[in-house]
This record gives structure tokens, C-alpha cells and sequence, in this order.
């Protein structure tokens, strides 16, 4: 996803130091590893199980592979005292989630309510819509879906329960949405309980700052988002951090966000939403 200005703004030299800190399948490590060369000095994070098993080829070639959140290995990294020439933070979900209907992350195939980025956590999508309050569902809809229909889809899980598929789910929702929409009725909701099962933008918020703290004085950090919601606490606090007082610690690189070009869009019609911003630690 945007692995062109991936690699513009980060700009990966022989021998510097790099950390993923949501390595997925490692599209974005391999490449940026081919030109730092020095896989020992990567880091390379994933909460997802079998994105970890999937990182083990550069694994054996040195690299430390990391099982946790993003915020829980940063602020083991900040602990350990390490920093690194070059970060990365892709904060959407890989293909393999997506495609994969077991997970629960899709209405395009019949899955269970699941969502869950780390499998080991105990909370899921169907324990949400079986048994959170139509106040509560209705909050997470509208702040995290940004879903003017909040409560008629809030009330309508009520009325429809149990339900346990993405499927019916996602049924439940179109019943009372107005029909003709370009997209989906319910991608907004089930982007707004994929957020809440896995806390994303809380994670966020805590774990970006500390990322400053993990860089080298000249070193680069590119930050992928995929909706509003991230990308407006990343432009938030980079330009905190960026402000055109003296002692800012960091210098924009991007000054609008860079999205995908129609070259990419052909291979990936995914990436139509991914926006990236970089900076630079002075």
C-alpha cells in the first residue's frame, strides 16, 4: 500500500535501522530491507498471529519479529531506550483480513462476528452487538462510523439479536438504510465495530507521540491512514509536533497528505482511501 512514497519519504539508506511497527505480511519490511540491507536492526510488529508466522523469512534473516499492539511494543521499545533512523505505521487492515471470511472483518462473504486484529483478546464483534445497550452501539456507530443513521441501526441489532454472522449483520443494517447508496449501507458501521474491537484510535492517539521518542535526530516516520477518524489525530499531532517554534522536534515532509496515483489504483482499489504523511526529526 503506497510503497512508492513509502520509500520516497522514508528514503531508506544502507545500514540504517527501521521499525514497522504493523508489519502485516511484510510488503513494506521486505522492500524497505532490500535497500537498508541490515535486517538486524529492523523491528518488525504485528497483534496478528499469523501475520507474525508469516514475517519468520525475515525473522531468520535477523530481523526481531514482535507479537503485540503497536502502543504495548512501543512503550517496550521506549522503555528499552532503542530509536531507529526509520519508522512505519500502516494502520488499515491487511487483504488477508479482508479476504479471509473466518476472521469477520467483510460482509462480502458469510463469516462469523469476530473482528478481532489479535485473536487472543477475549472481545469480538458479536459480543458487542449481542450485548451492548442500543446507547452504547449507537455511540460507537456515530463517533467511530460517523453514521448519521446511528440509532435506527443501533435500535435495529437490538430488535434483530442474536445475530452472529457478518451476513446477517450486515442485513440488518440495509433494512433500514434508504436504498441507491453508491457503497455499502453497512460499511460504516461494521468500520465503526471493527474500531471499537480493537480500540484503534485510543491505541493510536497514546502510541504516536512515543514514536517521536523512538526516532534518531534525522531520522523519518511515515504514518498510513485509512478514514478520517486517523487521519485527523495524525495531522493533529504531527502538527503539534511540527509547529514553526524553535525547539519543534519535527520538520513536515508531506504538507497534504500523499495518496494513491492510478497506477496503483488499478493493481489495488483498496489503497483508494490510504493517505500518507511523513516527517522528519530535526
Amino acid at each position: 500500500m503506497l510503497l512508492k512514497p513509502v520509500l520516497q519519504y522514508l528514503n531508506p539508506q544502507d545500514g540504517e535501522s527501521y521499525l514497522d511497527l504493523t508489519a502485516g505480511y511484510g510488503g513494506h519490511a521486505r522492500e524497505v530491507l532490500e535497500r537498508t540491507k541490515n535486517p538486524e536492526a529492523a523491528t518488525l510488529v504485528d497483534r496478528d498471529e499469523n501475520a507474525i508466522r508469516a514475517l519468520e523469512p525475515l525473522g531468520k534473516r535477523g530481523a526481531r519479529l514482535v507479537h503485540m499492539d503497536f502502543l504495548s511494543a512501543t512503550q517496550r521499545l521506549v522503555a528499552e531506550g532503542v530509536q531507529f533512523d526509520l519508522i512505519l505505521a500502516d494502520l488499515g487492515i491487511s487483504s488477508p483480513h479482508v479476504d479471509n471470511a473466518a476472521r469477520g472483518f467483510a460482509f462480502s462473504a458469510n463469516g462469523p462476528l469476530d473482528m478481532r486484529m489479535d485473536q487472543s483478546q477475549a472481545l469480538t464483534a458479536e459480543i458487542m452487538v449481542n450485548t451492548y445497550s442500543v446507547d452504547e452501539l449507537q455511540r460507537i456507530i456515530k463517533v467511530y462510523g460517523e453514521e448519521p443513521r446511528a440509532r435506527k441501526i443501533a435500535q435495529a441489532i437490538i430488535d434483530a439479536r442474536p445475530l452472529t454472522t457478518t451476513q446477517e449483520l450486515a442485513e440488518t443494517v440495509r433494512s433500514v438504510m434508504p436504498k441507491g447508496s453508491k457503497t455499502h449501507p453497512a460499511t460504516r458501521t461494521f468500520q465503526a465495530l471493527r474500531i471499537a474491537v480493537n480500540d484503534e484510535l485510543e491505541l493510536l492517539k497514546a502510541a504516536l507521540p512515543l514514536w517521536i521518542d523512538l526516532l534518531a535526530p534525522g531520522g523519518r516516520l511515515g504514518v498510513i491512514s485509512f478514514h478520517s477518524l486517523e487521519d485527523r489525530i495524525v495531522k493533529q499531532i504531527l502538527a503539534e509536533l511540527a509547529g514553526d517554534r524553535y525547539d519543534a522536534p519535527l520538520h513536515l515532509l508531506t504538507k497534504h497528505p500523499i495518496a494513491a496515483d492510478e497506477q496503483e489504483l488499478v493493481f489495488n482499489p483498496r489503497a483508494r482511501s490510504a493517505k500518507l504523511r511523513a516527517v522528519v526529526k530535526k
